[in-house]
């Protein structure tokens, strides 16, 4: 616990530290040693930059990168007080100007000069390039990446909280080039800083030593030459080991190993390219003039790395090919295990066009996958259907701004949300610059506006709807109309053991022993395509193990489903604590009862086709002035007629539910007639 708050008040207390030394006065013990320190960290960052595997390993750097440049200029400006009050800075300084340079102006200043060179001109200025080039390519591959990972995701292939991180490290990657292409720019401002500081000592030295000290001019420049020579090296091996440090960090392209590994293995791949190179140097070593020594030392060396090499790439070969034939083999591209791979159909697909990509990935709540996963949770909670993961790809074939929703590898829907556009809903539209269209669900007229026209549109009493919004309506609308298509034999299996855990005696009575798996899967895709939700299942399993006791006829079970559901049929449809239906004629609803036929998939009506369109249209007019009241009313009638009259009712009002007197009468709620269905009013409209 120690350790931990001695490591989290170290940084803020060098921080303060650091400011202490641009206005505190430093003895030269003290001032040696923190320039000791700041080659040391230094000389650490840049092994620590050549170790790590990956950049985001070593996250902090930009961070560091920032106080390690403060921490130097601030060493400047200690050494530079030193220096001109004393004439003294301290050891390491002085040694860096007489002993590293041998004690030369000249040598010290062009020294000097080339190291700020490399660093300025080659390293940083190159090291800025590829900061700023990669975070201009992770922020426009962060789309990509991110539906790359949630199609690994719907596909099984790695875990939520696995995708969870993945995703992180894309943002923590994004982040990280963002820093470092402002971080660079510390580096290159403080090779800048550490010219102006030497040519500031050398002219100040050169003033106080003549001017206060009493010094020749050959002696005080000889002295605080010196002394700002070996100020700069001290302050630019430092800057310049950050620089190689920023250059590794922003040029790592692996993570598979350290830079050390990588660098050993990647140069002795190739056994030509090292016999070459040796026999090269040896040739250089004849050529007149030249010290053939070092080029017989070189190039005997490479050809021995060489030769062993080979040996080693031939004990490789044999060794796969060893284990090719012992372990077991993947499937072949064109073996039937393959195909059947490249043949699966996703239950439920998603497909953009290039140009959509972007809705990918786009924010918090203008993310499509996040919005889908909140769409698959909101259609679970409200019909008890676990929606397949929903797989999202691109396609080049689809025409611009397009979408698919493809069920079982069949297109079900077809929408655009075209690039940098909103949906504007309404009637007073005609002001309003944008493509004219008609809302995929409801069939609302609207139109695309660019998204600057967005307080416009609102002001003229339109409802604007963005892209995502409009895609995921669609796609909520498209699975709650295919929930039967979509619920498999799997999931029923799934659905029945949760059932069994809380409820295990109502289970092991009906399946296997009266229905199986299979017939309970018919009777919730009964149910689901009605709208109707399985949530309370250990309620429908105990209506279906009393119906299944006198018969399993598909018919009668989904109705004993329904009526073991009780309220919850008619629930959905209630507004406000009002139920408002439509009812038949009771001569017409007479007539429909004794025109009950069993066919192949139950109850039919056998009725004369026009008394059945004069039918249809009395309700459909019916219906029509209900919602231009703006309510939804239901179809009743009588339990017996029921599921005959919703199988005609759906040719031509598929979404128009159909109940019975018992499902309504047992809601507590109020019953409001809305109209009545018959053929007199069907002609007289």
């Amino acid at each position: 616990m120690m350790q931990g708050r001695l490591a989290q008040f170290s940084v803020p207390v060098g921080v303060v530290g650091i400011v202490l030394l641009l206005v505190v006065p430093l003895p030269a013990a003290l001032l040696d040693f923190l320039i000791v320190v700041n080659i040391s960290i230094a000389l650490v960052v840049l092994l620590t930059s050549m170790y790590v595997k990956r950049p985001l390993d070593f996250s902090v750097f930009p961070s560091m990168l920032l106080i390690l440049t403060l921490f130097r200029l601030g060493l400047n400006v200690a050494s530079t007080r030193l220096v001109l009050r004393d004439g003294y800075a301290g050891e390491v300084i002085g040694a860096f100007g007489h002993f590293v340079v041998g004690g030369s102006l000249i040598i010290g200043l062009v020294i000097f000069l080339i190291l700020v060179v490399i660093q300025f001109a080659v390293i940083t200025n190159g090291a800025g390039r590829v900061a700023e080039v990669g975070a201009r390519f992770t922020l426009d591959a962060m789309p990509g990446k991110q539906m790359a990972i949630d199609a690994d995701l719907n596909a099984g292939l790695i875990d939520e909280d696995t995708a969870r991180q993945r995703r992180a490290d894309v943002a923590a990657e994004a982040d990280f080039y963002g820093a470092m292409d402002g971080g660079s720019k510390f580096v290159k401002g403080d090779a800048m800083a550490g010219i102006i500081i030497t040519l500031v000592n050398l002219l100040g030295g050169f003033g106080v030593g003549m001017l206060q000290m009493g010094m020749s001019p050959g002696e005080s420049l000889q002295r605080f030459s010196m002394l700002t020579i070996g100020d700069g090296l001290v302050t630019q091996i430092p800057a310049l080991l950050m620089s190689v440090s920023t250059g590794l960090i922003v040029t790592r392209a692996t993570a598979s190993a350290d830079m050390g590994t990588a660098a050993s293995s990647q140069l002795t791949q190739s056994r030509t390219a090292l016999l070459i190179a040796g026999a090269a140097a040896l040739a250089l070593a004849l050529v007149p003039g030249m010290p053939k020594l070092p080029f017989i030392i070189v190039g005997v060396t490479l050809l021995v790395i060489g030769q062993r090499i080979g040996a080693r790439d031939q004990e490789l070969a044999a060794t796969k090919e060893i284990e090719k034939h012992d372990a077991h083999e993947g499937p072949a591209p064109d073996s039937p295990e393959a195909l059947m791979e490249q043949m699966r159909v996703h239950a439920l697909e998603i497909q953009l066009a290039p140009d959509l990509v972007d809705l990918v990935g786009a924010g918090t709540d203008q993310d499509l996958l996040a919005r889908v996963r909140g769409l698959r949770r909101k259609i679970a909670m409200e019909l008890g259907l676990v929606v397949p993961p929903v797989r999202t790809r691109d396609s080049v074939e689809l025409p611009r701004s397009t979408y698919v929703v493809k069920i079982a590898g069949v297109e079900v829907g077809r929408g655009e949300a075209p690039a940098g556009r909103l949906l504007a809903l309404g009637d007073h539209l005609d002001q309003i610059v944008g493509t004219p269209v008609h809302e995929p669900v409801f069939g609302l007229s609207g139109k695309w506006i660019p998204a600057e026209m967005r307080a416009q549109a609102e002001l003229s009493g339109a409802t604007v709807v963005d892209r995502v919004s409009v895609l995921v309506t669609h796609l909520g609308s498209i699975i709650t109309a295919n929930a039967a298509r979509l619920l498999t034999r799997e999931d029923v299996r799934v659905l029945v053991e949760g059932v069994k855990q809380v409820n295990p005696a109502v289970v092991e009575e009906l399946v296997p022993g009266m229905l199986s798996l299979g017939e309970v899967q018919r009777v919730l895709q009964g149910l689901l395509s009605e709208r109707v939700a399985i949530r309370d299942l250990p309620r429908i399993f105990e209506g279906l193990t009393l119906r299944a006791k006198m018969s399993t006829e598909p018919e009668g079970l989904v109705e004993a489903a329904r009526t073991a559901l009780g309220p919850a049929v008619a629930a959905p449809y209630i507004h406000d604590g009002v139920l408002r239906v439509i009812t038949l004629e009771p001569m017409l609803e007479q007539h429909l009862l004794e025109s009950r036929r069993p066919g192949d998939d139950g109850m039919q009506l056998v009725v004369d086709p026009d008394r059945i369109e004069r039918l249809l249209t009395s309700l459909r007019l019916r219906n029509q002035e209900v919602e231009m009241g703006g309510h939804e009313a239901v179809v009743v009638c009588a339990p017996g007629l029921r599921p005959a009259l919703r199988k005609t009712v759906a040719l031509a009002l598929p979404m128009m539910p159909v109940l019975s007197y018992s499902e309504v009468t047992c809601a507590p709620v109020q019953v409001e007639t809305v109209g009545v269905v018959s053929d007199a009013s069907a002609i007289a409209a």
